[in-house]
């Protein structure tokens, strides 16, 4: 396949709002051993990259300053070192960067292959929300069948991909959300009870809805807001699972004590640093315990939006306005 000399992706000259983005033409990623290279036809819009464009989540230093997590599209090229895929397969996969282009360069052990009967938009809106979800709900608290999980943002992109899969390996979901519509979709989607936050305390409904008892597991994106209350939410031997701090990042004047009477788990982690090993981990497990889940329509991507390449501002400033419910996509 000829490729060309130069594509379109999304510059970024300095940290800024949506406006300081702006398309512009460069070189193609030159492949490292181990990648491929994926002509993109759909890209997913996370957190993370509005936040990189503030200048607030910087790029490891190996990594595309291309904003942009997950890509999907066709492989067109591959380095030596690659199993398992040649030019002309259809891959979805998490980026360690550069998905706002027309070409990405990614580690092959972090892609899989489209779910069947999947197109492009549908396989962008899976890498960076179930690749989080799976590690952090499943791998870290260990969340299994008969447990209850409370998820904080039910209606987000990872929100409504967590609810989905803890109710698809046999849990009771409790969720969180900003209005009675987006309550409403996380009931759809599976949850137990729903969680106004702006009109309920959502401590004081887990005791009420598990008389006292609290859940077992929590995906949290708030972070220091939250914290106290967490704690109090969790059962004995309770996991908190803490992936961003939306509403902060220092927690002042917490009492510890119930940790230890509870004997409570916190953890957190970040994506994008871990090693491709680690990545590589995740993504096996996904191809084998998930992927079929998608297939049979168990489980799938909500996307609220699918925007033009051009359009990435307004993505992005879709994004910051949290009035969507589930994923926003970039086609190109």
């Amino acid at each position: 396949m000829t490729l060309p000399d130069q594509m379109t992706h999304v510059a970024l000259d300095q940290p800024g709002g949506p406006e300081a983005m702006r398309l512009a033409k460069g070189a193609l990623p030159v492949l490292k051993p181990g990648e491929v290279l994926v002509r993109v036809e759909a890209a997913g819009i996370n957190r993370p990259d509005v936040l990189q464009r503030m200048g607030a989540y910087p790029p490891p230093k190996d990594a595309s300053p291309i904003l942009g997590l997950e890509v999907a599209g066709e492989v067109v090229a591959v380095a030596a070192g690659v199993t398992g895929f040649r030019p002309g397969d259809r891959v979805t996969a998490l980026a360690n960067g550069g998905g706002y282009a027309e070409y990405c360069a990614v580690p092959a052990t972090q892609a899989l292959p489209f779910p069947k009967t999947y197109d492009a938009v549908k396989a962008a809106a899976l890498p960076e929300t179930f690749f989080t979800v799976w590690a952090n709900l499943f791998q870290m608290a260990g969340l299994t069948e008969g447990e209850s999980v409370l998820i904080h943002g039910g209606s987000s992109g990872i929100g409504t991909t967590a609810i989905q899969l803890a109710r698809a390996f046999g849990a009771e979901v409790y969720a969180t959300a900003g209005s009675a519509e987006k309550c409403a979709a996380c009931v759809k989607l599976g949850a137990k009870r729903a969680i106004n936050y702006r009109e309920e305390d959502f401590a004081a409904v887990i005791r009420q809805e598990t008389e006292s008892r609290g859940v077992d597991a929590i995906l949290d994106m708030i972070g220091a807001a939250y914290f106290e209350k967490n704690i109090a939410s969790l059962a004995k031997d309770g996991c908190l699972s803490i992936i961003a701090f939306l509403g902060g990042a220092l927690a002042e004047k917490v009492d510890l004590t119930p940790i230890m009477v509870k004997r409570l788990t916190v953890t957190g982690s970040t994506m994008r640093p871990r090693t491709a090993a680690e990545k590589q981990a995740i993504r096996d497990e996904l191809l084998e315990e998930v992927w079929p889940l998608l297939e049979k329509g168990t489980v799938a991507p909500v996307i609220h939006a699918v925007l033009p390449f051009a359009e990435v501002a307004e993505a992005h400033r879709l994004m910051e306005s949290s009035s969507h419910v589930g994923k926003i996509v970039l086609t190109l």
